[in-house]
């Protein structure tokens, strides 16, 4: 009885474990650079960010949101921390860039950039959704549990459809394998008589 519960409450944390889909980054912006981060993401996903950059006199750093064919989804210059978010509308890759600027007469130091990016369920602000909808704590915790377990199976039917296009593509390279083999086999008879 012990180990069943054991195993369940193992399986529930790491299924949890691989849910959550806060990713944290730090690094260092070389003066004059640009550092972008891409990231696939399905359609109708929501992503919020917060960062934050090192002072340094003189400097700007700027930082623009695009999907693969360039447009802007959000965009600051001079920035030094604050959040941005949007809503992706297809299935694409986007990509977030930070971009050092610094006067030619001025020599530039790096600085350091920390970006916190939350996508699906853990951007939503369930507490403010409890507060306009006045409901429970425990019913928000159920709706975000409820929103949890659609994005789960949102995923795996994504998962799905994806394995099957990957074996269209393994049987239709197998099949023309073949074909190729007996070609070259047919040929190689032909020149052997």
């Amino acid at each position: 009885m012990f180990v069943n519960m054991s195993i369940k409450a193992l399986v529930f944390a790491v299924i949890g474990a691989l849910i959550v889909t806060v990713d944290g980054i730090m690094w260092k912006l070389q003066p004059n650079a640009q550092k972008c981060l891409k990231e696939e993401l399905q359609s109708d996903v929501l992503v919020t960010g917060d960062y934050e950059v090192q002072d340094a006199p003189g400097q700007k750093v700027d930082y623009v949101v695009r999907d693969s064919k360039g447009h802007i989804l959000s965009q600051k210059d001079d920035i030094s921390r604050g959040k941005f978010s949007f809503v992706t509308e297809n299935y694409d890759t986007f990509e977030i860039c930070f971009v050092s600027r610094v006067p030619p007469q001025q020599r530039g130091i790096a600085q350091e950039v920390s970006l916190v990016t939350k996508r699906g369920v853990e951007a939503k602000n369930y507490e403010g959704l409890g507060e306009a909808a006045k409901l429970k704590p425990l019913e928000v915790e159920l709706k975000r549990l409820e929103d949890l377990s659609d994005a789960i199976v949102q995923d795996f039917s994504q998962m799905r459809k994806r394995e099957e296009e990957m074996r269209d593509t393994n049987e239709s390279t197998n099949s023309r394998v073949l074909y190729f083999s007996i070609f070259s086999m047919c040929c190689l008879l032909v020149l052997a008589t």
